[in-house]
């Protein structure tokens, strides 16, 4: 989701409440989602080149949640009756202004964070002179081999979720 300069990212977008099995209990504001700790929908998307780079950005400093940390995923809330694949390819369009096919992987429930969630992790395959990213929300972007994201993530300061999402991305 994109925002004027200078400000930090909306938390108050709809988002489905949902519980230990992913099934839906009803639909509240993605703030009160967080600060009650109820359980919502995360879409992100594993961007890999054609020579099996990871792609690794650094969030903005301008963000409200992790600003300046790296990430693996791209990615975002899932908006009510948006599907992770749905909200993942939304993602990706909006921070590295890509359309792509994007592809389920696999889901999981994410306890530790800035709130509980589940998490939809998809791949897509991207070409990387076609990622224009966009400044209010990526502040640099590179793409990494397996080895040396497995050094990255040892070194530099990700989200709660990139790691998980690696070691269980490269182990199915």
């Amino acid at each position: 989701m994109s925002v004027a300069p200078g400000t930090v990212r909306d938390v108050d977008e709809l988002v489905e409440r949902v519980d230990a099995h992913d099934r839906v209990l009803g639909v509240v504001s993605r703030s009160e989602a967080v600060r009650n700790k109820w359980l919502h929908r995360v879409g992100v998307v594993v961007c890999r080149d054609a020579r099996g780079r990871f792609l690794v950005h650094r969030r903005a400093e301008r963000l409200s949640r992790f600003p300046g940390h790296y990430e693996l995923g791209v990615g975002g809330a899932a908006g009510v009756g948006e599907s992770y694949i749905e909200a993942a390819a939304r993602e990706l369009c909006e921070e590295l202004g890509v359309r792509a096919t994007v592809r389920p992987r696999f889901t999981f429930l994410k306890r530790a964070g800035l709130s509980p969630h589940w998490l939809g992790v998809c791949d897509a395959e991207l070409r990387p002179e076609s990622v224009v990213t966009d400044p209010r929300e990526v502040a640099w972007h590179g793409w990494l081999t397996e080895p040396e994201l497995r050094g990255a993530v040892r070194e530099w300061t990700f989200t709660p979720d990139s790691r998980e999402i690696f070691d269980r991305y490269c182990s199915s």
